[in-house]
């Protein structure tokens, strides 16, 4: 099979770890017979350099016509970046939102996944951690309290901020539906998040996310307040498979998850659109202190690149290859700085992106 992938190197160590992701899937194509072609574009904080916008229109109109979109990281360092002084639409960050509101990506899917060779790091206690979790947090992307009508304005002589947090049936549809999807994929149980015992939004969530989960008879719902998810994330991850929830509640939400795991060098996440074109990045950012100096961590995009194989292209065979690569990977101790530890082989971004293809 032949599929196009439109790749977003972007700023900072971007670059440098999408360069493995591409590394690891040019094994992936050589082995089972795929070919994956890369059309290269530029987006965030290099695009503003080269163009000075941080997406451009062509570039939207490339990423639209491709199969999917491989993405690195954008931005820098807020407080000493041209790319900053300058209106909010116009900073790197703005790229990012506008290809998702272009793409028409409405679901963010964040696995939080705590490997075995990994448990020394999880914050957690240990006997937590010696429990393991592997979950995804799938958080609407596209309406919500983000995306509502907002306003600052002077009333009775005081400052008022007003954020409105809007959703209608069919946008809670469509996101539950892919919950539910992802779900028969895995484990078969969804928890859907919301705070339904103080927010009408959170009422109608519940409605629909139930009338949803008729179509799905082997895949378990259960329903749990933002707050106690918050706490039981932290008690006991392992009960969770798939997390539905809105956008604000998913943004913290995924936050809180990652920094179980112990490293957010290890974390992929995807956004998907009704059709099989996604966007997918790893959740770290651009780390432009250590761009250029072979030590970031690529596991991350390269995890990424594995969800783009099984959600966009359905090849669970070959995303499966590519995580137990990373899983043996680690297995043989080795490490980038980043996750290193007393007795483990330290290695650079190329070197991790070396050994992970080797296995494939």
């Amino acid at each position: 099979m032949n599929y196009n992938i439109a790749v977003i190197p972007g700023d900072g160590i971007g670059p440098e770890i999408v360069r493995e992701a591409r590394k690891v899937l040019d094994r992936v194509g050589k082995k089972f017979g795929h070919t994956f072609n890369y059309k290269e574009l530029l987006m965030g904080g290099i695009s503003i350099d080269t163009y000075g916008v941080p997406l451009t229109d062509e570039t939207l109109l490339e990423a639209k016509k491709s199969d999917s979109v491989l993405l690195g990281a954008v931005g820098g360092n807020v407080g000493n970046s041209r790319w900053y002084d300058v209106a909010p639409n116009l900073r790197p960050e703005a790229g990012l939102l506008a290809i998702r509101k272009g793409l028409g990506l409405f679901a963010n899917i964040r696995p939080a996944y705590l490997y075995e060779e990994l448990k020394d790091s999880c914050p957690l206690k240990a006997e937590i951690a010696a429990e393991g979790f592997d979950m995804v947090i799938m958080r609407e992307l596209t309406g919500g309290l983000y995306f509502g009508e907002r306003h600052t304005s002077e009333v009775n002589g005081v400052m008022t901020a007003v954020d409105t947090l809007t959703y209608n049936e069919e946008e809670i549809r469509r996101i539950a539906i892919k919950g539910f999807e992802i779900a028969r994929k895995r484990r078969k149980k969804v928890t859907s998040v919301d705070k339904a015992n103080v927010l009408d939004s959170s009422r109608l969530w519940r409605k629909v996310v139930a009338e949803v989960a008729k179509d799905y008879p082997d895949v378990t719902l259960e329903n749990m307040l933002v707050d106690n998810c918050a706490m039981q994330l932290v008690k006991d991850p392992a009960q969770f498979d798939v997390i539905l929830t809105e956008n604000m509640f998913g943004d913290i939400l995924s936050d809180e998850a990652s920094m179980v795991t112990g490293s957010i060098g290890m974390l992929s996440s995807a956004s998907l659109s009704s059709s099989k074109l996604g966007l997918y990045e790893p959740s770290h950012g651009s780390a432009p202190d250590i761009a250029g100096q072979n030590i970031a961590n690529p596991i991350a995009t390269i995890l990424s690149a594995a969800m783009m194989l099984r959600y966009s292209f359905d090849l669970d065979a070959e995303a499966d290859a590519v995580e137990n690569a990373v899983k043996q990977v680690l297995s043989e101790g080795y490490r980038t700085v980043d996750i290193m530890s007393e007795g483990m082989t330290k290695v650079g971004t190329d070197k991790m992106g070396d050994l992970i293809a080797d296995r494939i």
